[in-house]
């Protein structure tokens, strides 16, 4: 469901789905949050490709964050598509997450 790529101490995980829903939240947590079980994680979710996003898979998203943030780590957002970037800022959760429309530059942002 995802695949995960190690760049400069950074962990980029991409999906191999275009829906997060109720239907594969759960384990999709359960993948993310083996990654976060390293002290100090440094995560990168890069959503290019998913089209679609409901409120558990924000609930997702959101568990995802405090593990990270538990863990002295931090989880980003890289890619959303154009319909993705809406939801997240009428959900206000660009307020809570830092997302950037570019990998590279999600990447840098951990270096500051």
């Amino acid at each position: 469901m995802i695949n995960i790529e190690k760049r400069n101490k950074v962990d980029i995980i991409s999906f191999n789905v275009d829906k997060i829903n109720a239907l594969i939240a759960d384990e999709l947590k359960n993948e993310i949050i083996r990654v976060l079980d390293n002290s100090s994680p440094k995560v990168i979710l890069d959503l290019k490709g998913v089209q679609y996003i409901d409120s558990t898979g924000f609930g997702c998203f959101l568990s995802v964050h405090k593990t990270a943030r538990n863990n002295f780590g931090s989880v980003k957002f890289a890619c959303p598509e154009p319909a993705i970037i809406g939801l997240f800022n009428t959900l206000n959760l660009n307020t809570v997450f830092e997302i950037f429309e570019d990998l590279e530059e999600c990447i840098r942002s951990f270096r500051v």
